[in-house]
């Protein structure tokens, strides 16, 4: 699958609609971006069951700021509409991939119990 171009507009609705969603906070002039691309666009061709999505952070700077973004390239998962993994960097190829196979392994009802005891505390 390719990446797909994520923007305030569709953001929301791609997270909703989709099990799990991969994102790239990425900028045009940022070298260690452009070299995270091609590993965030073969991960994207070898994970059918996974969306990946790229967020230009100049192009959709109130999106990058909603989140936090405070370097890039940053990647951030979500699953079952829940944010379960950020981190700024580029992440090499196998830890990408490790990280996608723990991301499918988790227990989305343990999960969301220790979301919700975070939030009653």
């Amino acid at each position: 699958m390719t990446t797909v171009t994520l923007t305030a507009e569709n953001f929301e609705r791609t997270v909703a609609d989709n099990d799990i969603v991969v994102v790239d906070f990425w900028a045009s002039w940022c070298g260690p971006c452009r070299t995270f691309a091609p590993v965030f666009e073969k991960a994207s061709e070898k994970n059918d069951d996974i969306v990946f999505g790229k967020v230009d952070t100049e192009a959709e700077q109130a999106l990058a700021a909603e989140f936090r973004v405070m370097s890039i390239p940053t990647l951030m998962v979500f699953r079952d509409q829940v944010l379960i993994f950020a981190q700024p960097g580029a992440l090499p190829e196998p830890v990408l991939d490790d990280l996608l196979d723990k991301v499918r392994e988790l227990d989305m009802d343990e999960v969301r119990r220790q979301v919700a005891e975070e939030k009653a505390s």
